[in-house]
């Protein structure tokens, strides 16, 4: 039976800053562990580190640098403590060679005199109870199978364009923190540019960029609406947005991110 990230954690090993694991394979993407695991661990190493006055976490700049795989060491530091922010670095090392670092800023809420929200879901949804299942298949990443249920959040069309939008959720997310749970989730859904490629054409995230629009991440039942979109694809790179909403259409996380095509 696959782990899922609560029982992953339970299975560290306190060290200096932060803690020791070994990654299921069952968590795994190709030959390194899916990066929303990634993101995640980094944010549970950055929490430890803030203790329990960190306010709520509004921005995560991500880094895929080398595999993550067998035994691994995620590490954090405190940069800065403002008055209403802190910036924690965390890294993930493997063998001594650090392979995913992320920057981190906690901010409480301010008053502010702009209220603006220029981030709809797309038109047309299809609820989750009536989406067509996204079925296992033989090239479908071992995470995904493993650890979420898919749906296709929009109808089926014969157009090709470099955008993917899916629901999604987690098939175990007991004990999870809200916003660990939206960093595992939130990388979920293929680059947006995949509808283009030809087969199983290698494709792996190089950095990921996320800003929370909300202090405190909720939805119906589990599910999110996760869109990648690709607008740049040149000399093996794609640069694509990504949003994520809540089952109510509420959004909750807006981003980009820069993917290596290979081929």
């Amino acid at each position: 039976m696959p782990l899922n990230f609560t029982d992953v954690l339970a299975s560290a090993t306190r060290i200096d800053r932060g803690f020791a694991l070994s990654v299921p394979e069952t968590w795994h993407q190709g030959r390194t562990a899916f990066g929303g695991f990634s993101a995640a661990v980094m944010l549970t190493a950055a929490m430890q580190v803030g203790g329990a006055g960190l306010p709520p976490l509004r921005s995560a700049a991500l880094s895929f640098i080398g595999p993550v795989y067998g035994a691994i060491e995620a590490r954090a530091r405190i940069l800065r403590c403002g008055k209403n922010a802190t910036w924690v670095a965390a890294e993930i090392s493997r063998e001594g060679e650090v392979v995913a670092s992320a920057s981190f800023v906690f901010m409480g809420a301010a008053a502010s005199a702009v209220h603006f929200n220029d981030c709809p879901p797309p038109s047309g949804l299809i609820a989750p109870d009536e989406a067509r299942v996204f079925n296992a298949h033989a090239l479908m990443p071992v995470f995904l199978k493993e650890n979420f249920e898919v749906r296709f959040s929009l109808p089926k069309t014969a157009n090709k364009t470099p955008e993917l939008c899916w629901w999604a959720r987690l098939k175990d997310r007991m004990g999870l923190d809200p916003m660990t749970e939206i960093l595992l989730v939130g990388d979920a859904l293929p680059p947006g540019v995949l509808p283009l490629l030809s087969g199983a054409t290698p494709v792996s995230s190089m950095t990921w960029q996320a800003n929370l629009l909300t202090a405190a991440p909720r939805t119906d039942d589990g599910w999110w609406l996760l869109q990648s979109r690709a607008d740049y694809a040149e000399n093996g790179c794609s640069s694509q947005t990504m949003r994520i909403w809540n089952a109510a259409g509420e959004p909750v996380v807006s981003g980009m991110q820069s993917i290596a095509v290979f081929g």
